[in-house]
């Protein structure tokens, strides 16, 4: 069986790498990293077709050790183990460079199995994943590990990509062919390839790509953007706004077009940080079950995908807001940034000894429990910042009874 397009044009250097530019431009940490050749244990994390593989396999290369590969979602324990005993063979004498995609796929227990061979250093692991490292990766493995974020390929980067590959395979591309060949990958240049070969396939003699072949093989070519390369951040931008503006036909009109054009990771990031920033302290409950829809997306995955997210959009764009806790953030650290507040109160410290020169002796920390209504009045800010008033309650039914209710104990208690 012949090979795809795609796999025949797998770059082999790092300059020939599209995208990725927070990674693998020059001075970029990553960059230094692998040509270096010290690989650490790595974790790769965003969505398909952005080149992880491809960077896997370069890493592989350029250090002369022994590649191996597994898939999460078919790989078992003994596959592991045969891997792990190839430490020892000749053919691994330059060391195991394991890569596992799609880690989200094992469980614990397999997880666990690499745990003691990458902490000795018997085996190089880099492991590419979809989901959220932090929420499918075993902690103690993930902490063994670096995590390097890679983004969705912009529309230009996939265009530069479909031109290095047109004139490597022979075929021309008329420029508003390639525009939207380049949107319709979505981020993605395996699907971008894909659709290059597919339709190479299909020309005479002429070898050139017009837009109404491209139109042809497009099925969802109704589905426009209104910005060219910026879509996906436009996109994105919008959903956020409209969220925000307690407007859910817009709301649910802009998630529809991100997840029928592929952007599901991306939002459901957009969801996860409006129900925190917009809704807030003003309907606290809101945040586990943006989560909830979140994670039964991402379990379902696309087209059911909808379904929670449709149901958590809705709910945001129609809840109350706030954004009291967001602006407390930024005001603090603000001061911060400033360097104020260096300094932590005596009774605040973990430590209960005193120095011989001590002014005053005992922690003399309040115990808030022990006090009517659990609390008592003491300085909690540092010195130089104890006025700082950094919170201030929305105007929304939720805060506005949490300030009735300490202003009431706070007045008692003085």
């Amino acid at each position: 069986m012949e090979k795809p397009l795609a796999e025949i044009l797998r770059p082999e250097t790092l300059d020939d790498v599209v995208g990725q530019h927070h990674l693998l431009d020059e001075g970029k940490l990553f960059r230094k990293i692998i040509t270096a050749n010290h690989i650490p244990n790595m974790v790769f994390y965003g969505p398909p077709g952005i080149g992880k593989t491809t960077l896997a396999n370069i890493i592989a290369k350029n250090t002369n050790m022994s590649l191996f590969k597994l898939n999460g979602t078919t790989c078992s324990t003994d596959d592991i183990k045969k891997i792990i005993d190839e430490r020892h063979s000749l053919f691994s004498q330059n060391g195991i460079l394991l890569y596992l995609d799609e880690i989200q796929y094992l469980n614990k227990k397999q997880q666990q199995s690499l745990l003691e061979f990458v902490e000795k250093g018997d085996i190089t692991l880099i492991a590419s994943t979809t989901e959220n490292p932090y929420f499918y990766i075993y902690p103690a493995l993930l902490s063994r590990c670096n995590v390097f974020e890679f983004k969705a390929l912009k529309s230009e980067d996939i265009a530069e990509g479909l031109t290095k590959a047109s004139s490597k395979i022979g075929v021309k591309i008329e420029q508003n062919a390639l525009k939207k060949l380049s949107l319709a990958a979505n981020g993605d240049m395996r699907k971008a390839i894909n659709s290059l070969e597919l339709l190479a396939n299909s020309l005479d003699d002429e070898k050139l790509i017009k837009e109404g072949l491209v139109d042809d093989l497009i099925i969802k070519a109704n589905i426009s953007y209104d910005r060219g390369e910026d879509h996906h951040y436009d996109n994105l931008s919008a959903l956020m706004k409209s969220l925000r503006g307690s407007d859910p036909d817009a709301a649910i009109f802009y998630l529809a077009k991100m997840l029928e054009t592929g952007d599901l990771i991306a939002a459901s990031r957009r969801l996860l940080c409006s129900a925190n920033e917009d809704v807030g302290l003003a309907y606290p409950q809101i945040i586990p079950i943006v989560k909830a829809a979140v994670d039964t997306a991402l379990q379902l995955g696309m087209p059911e995908a909808y379904l929670p997210l449709s149901n958590a959009a809705i709910l945001i764009a129609t809840s109350p807001k706030s954004n009291s806790s967001c602006l407390a953030y930024l005001a603090a650290k603000e001061d911060i940034e400033k360097g104020k507040g260096l300094g932590v109160p005596r009774q605040l410290q973990n430590t209960h000894y005193d120095g011989k020169d001590a002014k005053v002796k005992g922690q003399n920390y309040k115990y808030p429990h022990d006090y009517a209504h659990h609390w008592v009045k003491q300085q909690y800010l540092p010195d130089d910042i104890k006025d700082n008033k950094y919170y201030h309650y929305g105007d929304n039914k939720i805060e506005q009874a949490n300030k009735e209710y300490w202003s009431k104990i706070k007045k008692e208690g003085k």
